[in-house]
């Protein structure tokens, strides 16, 4: 059985990476774009590998410093908290 914070980090991967698609598509076809702080956002409230995925497939925000900086950042730190709440905290 999935833990719940798994399902959060998954839910929040899947959500970030399926918004991340959208904007790339609105994007192309030249209409309104979602704002930036949303997409980081999710990023950092556990969607950071589905951002990073993202980023890689879609070819989507990688000649933004804000997010080629950020998004790495915040999967390492979303993967340290996992480590360090499933050894220490478990």
């Amino acid at each position: 059985m999935i833990s719940f914070d798994l399902f959060i980090i998954y839910f929040m991967s899947i959500l970030t990476f399926v918004l991340f698609a959208w904007d790339k598509h609105l994007a192309y076809y030249g209409r309104t774009r979602m704002p930036e702080f949303l997409l980081l956002s999710l990023s950092l409230l556990g969607g950071a590998f589905g951002a990073l995925c993202g980023m890689i497939f879609f070819h989507h925000k990688t000649l933004h410093k804000s997010f080629t900086i950020s998004v790495p950042i915040f999967l390492y730190l979303q993967l340290t908290a996992d480590i360090i709440y499933r050894i220490f905290l478990r």
